[in-house]
């Protein structure tokens, strides 16, 4: 089975800097996953440019069934969140809102996050995570993530906007295995044009079978995607 992570900045064109479902779509259907979990999505608003882009995405990739996970509405009405695209039928799915922090520091950015989990057929779970840019997001993010990690076939991905060397990921690696640190040093994923940090992650349980992984030189969006081979 082929795993895929991609943090899309909501479908944008790094380069033209503009909304580009094919580029998106282009660059998935290159690598050919089975599973796709996207970061920084957005749903169906009230604004014109926020469309259900994980609808457009599965149509456009063939990949038939998928689900779009809210973290916050932008202006009120506007969902933006996590999703997935997939070729195996999705069993369950459900979005647990990542609690923020109380009190929040001076003048940092926050931003309400989410992990979405998916069920696959053969007792297969998927979470895909959107890390905060604050420390105190982020222990939260992996608190959350932790109450949802099973200890077999288990994938966790996404964007965690920290760099390997981070101690906040210290209790995640106690349960899981980072697949492209298996592979030597770690791959560089952000910026995607000169990429000079790692902050895309796919995980996998102690059992989960690692073939390869890889973050290919692809700039579309403003992350590289990031690709694991596994067998479960």
């Amino acid at each position: 089975m082929k795993i895929m992570s991609f943090n899309t900045q909501h479908c944008l064109n790094y380069i033209e800097q503009e909304i580009d479902f094919q580029s998106i779509a282009d660059a998935i259907k290159s690598m050919d996953p089975d599973i796709v979990g996207l970061n920084e999505m957005r749903g169906k608003g009230i604004l014109a440019d926020y469309e259900d882009q994980t609808a457009i995405l599965s149509e456009l990739t063939g990949m038939k069934h998928y689900y779009f996970a809210k973290a916050i509405d932008f202006g009120g009405e506007n969902p933006y969140g996590n999703a997935i695209i997939s070729k195996c039928t999705i069993l369950s799915a459900e979005t647990i809102l990542v609690p923020d922090p109380d009190p929040r520091e001076g003048n940092e950015y926050y931003e309400t996050r989410c992990l979405l989990k998916a069920k696959f057929e053969g007792g297969i779970t998927v979470l895909v995570i959107h890390f905060g840019l604050n420390c105190d997001e982020q222990k939260n993010a992996v608190a959350t993530v932790l109450d949802h990690i099973e200890n077999e076939k288990c994938i966790l991905m996404g964007d965690f906007n920290v760099t390997p060397e981070n101690d906040v990921l210290d209790p995640i690696r106690k349960r899981m295995k980072d697949t492209a640190e298996l592979f030597g040093e770690p791959q560089l994923s952000f910026p995607s044009d000169k990429p000079d940090r790692k902050i895309d992650y796919i995980f996998v349980s102690p059992d989960v079978e690692v073939i390869a992984a890889d973050i290919p030189a692809v700039v579309v969006s403003d992350h590289r995607p990031h690709t694991a081979t596994v067998r479960l």
